[in-house]
Formats: C-alpha cells, structure tokens, sequence
C-alpha cells in the first residue's frame, strides 16, 4: 500500500509497507482525506514533544470503513472517522472517564504511526460515525475537538471575555466553540493575515495584533479594565505561553492548549495575587467529538472555511516544507488520497 514516513526531522519519504490485515477488537479503514495539523509540522521540524523517528504522520482522518471487528453499528463501506487517541481503559485517567490523558495513551501519528497511509487498522472503540458529513468535513472534527475541549475544560459562561492567544487551526477552532458557548472572543496573534481571517470569516469582534500593538492596554479597553476572565494559549510558543498570564483578569482561568518542549516561568506574585487557575488541555473526549458534529450539523461551524490549501497524497512530499512559511498563507491544508 502507498504511505509516506518522516524518516528523521527535514526528510519525508514514500514507501510500500504491507497492509494492515484485521485483528481482534480492530477495524480496517481506507484512508481518504488527512488534514495537516501543527504536530505534523512541528515533528517535521523536530520539535514536537513525545516524538520518535521514523514515523507515519497524520491523525486528522477521514475514509471508508472495509471491515471491522466487534464494532456494532457500523457498516463496511460507511464514510467516518475515528478518535486518535488510543487508551488502555484501565488506568486511573481511564477509569475517572478521562481518556484523553491516559497514562500509556497512545497518540496515532505521534507515539505510534499514523494515517498517512492508504489503508490503517485502528481500535473498534475509537470509530465515530460520519452522520453524513463529507470527507473533508470529517477529516477536521479531531482539530475542532481540541478546540472544544479546551473550552470545556475552561468552563467558559455567557458573555465572560475570553482571549485566545495564536491564531493558527486550533487557535481559530477554540475561538469558534467559545463563541458558541456564549463568550465574547477576543484573538491575539502577529500574524496580520491569521487576524484578519478571524475578522472575515470568524466574525470575532476583537482581534489584537501584539507585534504592532500595546496588547495590555487594548484587552483594557476591550474589557473596560478587567481583563479577561480565560486566557488561553494555543500558540505552543514559550514566550508565548510565559508573556500569557499577564493578561488575565483577577480569579481568572488560564489554559494552556499549545504545548512545546521547554519548562514555564511566570512570576508567583502575579499568579498568586490572581488566584489564578492553571490548568493544561490536552486532546479531546468523545463528548468533544460529539459537540463538534452536532455543530456541524446544526451550521454553527462551518468547516469548509479552514481549508485553504489542497494536494493529492503523490504531491504531499514536495509541497510539505511550504506550509512551514507563513507567507503561503495556509490554515488547513487537506491532503486527498484516491
């Protein structure tokens, strides 16, 4: 079968691995669409956390069902997705129902291969039904989902401020689900482009850019002097994340969804005169995937609007480094298999 591996950090490669036959408790999918998220792009570079070479990337995934074992419901042939996120359901995470953070979880793409791949076996347990989206659409629930989580996670309420600081695909999808849970988004980027997309196609009312404006004083006068109530990070940016906590208003939550490889500093003073609540977020629950379908479905998310490049798997190789410089402009890229 066709797949593409990063062989070491610079260098992807086409090769020929055998196809995934069926086994107990697993399903055989037929890949169709791969969205290219930042973990691929930051694993190209080297600098993605819980990272091996080589590696089949991708987790952003769409296809048809060939067959599957002990997965009641599901049909072969039916277009779906599944959660990438492969727990042991043992573990205490597991059994206080947080299998996004499973103690031997097993991130497809990540800690084990992943769906660049023309076909890929996967646990039953993870499969979700398509409900009649597109492939395309599909392909973009496991991003939206983090952005979900993260919002959850945050306990977001109506009409509280919420900044989300990086204005990449997850950013822009935490930016949306904390719009549909009723909050007044406000997007900080430096990146004039990523914001102006936010304006035109998220509809946010508040976009700051902080390489070329006093980031402090316009979230005051956004806020009329509080500051806001969540302040999320979705830059994976260590100044970035360390710059964050100045931003958040007294007894606020900061949720840190972006990751990278070095230790956080803040001040204590400031963290403590907040009472602040830190707390990561990390993948996402069935429950998340759920709440983006049913926005899906129900037009609250349009997922068409996040894809603004397109290559054919045989193309993926060439094109890839690309979408590493800002100036190509990409938000989502969608690789297409045959």
């Amino acid at each position: 079968m066709k797949a593409i591996t990063c062989i070491k950090p610079g260098i992807l490669r086409y090769n020929q691995p055998d196809a995934p036959v069926l086994t107990s408790g697993h399903a055989i999918i037929k890949i169709k669409r791969i969205g290219i998220c930042g973990t691929d792009l930051h694993a190209y570079q080297g600098t993605q956390p819980f990272f091996d070479y080589p590696r089949i990337l991708g987790h952003e995934l769409a296809g048809d069902l060939i067959e599957a074992d002990t997965a009641d419901g599901f049909v072969p042939g039916e277009a779906l997705t599944f959660i990438p996120y492969f727990n042991c359901n043992n573990c205490i995470a597991c059994r206080n129902g947080k299998t996004n953070c499973c103690v031997n979880i097993k991130v497809c793409g990540v800690h084990i291969d992943g769906g660049m791949v023309e076909y890929l076996s996967v646990p039953s347990y993870t499969l979700v039904k398509g409900n009649g989206l597109s492939y395309d659409e599909l392909a973009l629930i496991e991003p939206l989902a983090i952005g979900a989580h993260g919002i959850r996670r945050a306990a977001v309420q109506k009409n509280e401020f919420v900044l989300v600081i990086g204005a990449g695909p997850i950013g822009m999808g935490t930016m949306e689900f904390a719009r549909i849970a009723g909050a007044i988004v406000i997007a900080l980027d430096v990146n004039n482009g990523r914001l102006q997309f936010c304006k035109d196609k998220l509809k946010l009312p508040y976009t700051i850019n902080a390489g070329s404006e006093d980031a402090l004083a316009r979230l005051k006068e956004i806020t009329n002097g509080d500051m806001p109530t969540v302040v999320i990070d979705a830059t994976g940016n260590q100044e970035a994340i360390n710059n964050g906590l100045k931003y958040l208003a007294h007894g606020g939550r900061y949720v840190l969804i972006g990751l990278q490889k070095e230790e956080i500093s803040f001040s204590h003073p400031e963290f403590h005169k907040r009472e602040t609540t830190l707390m990561s977020s990390r993948n996402a629950t069935r429950e998340d995937f759920e709440h983006v379908i049913n926005s899906m479905k129900n037009g609250l998310v349009n997922p068409a609007t996040y894809i603004t490049h397109r290559v054919k798997f045989e193309g993926l190789k060439d094109i890839f480094e690309t979408w590493l410089d800002p100036k190509t402009g990409v938000i989502k890229a969608m690789v297409e298999m045959d």
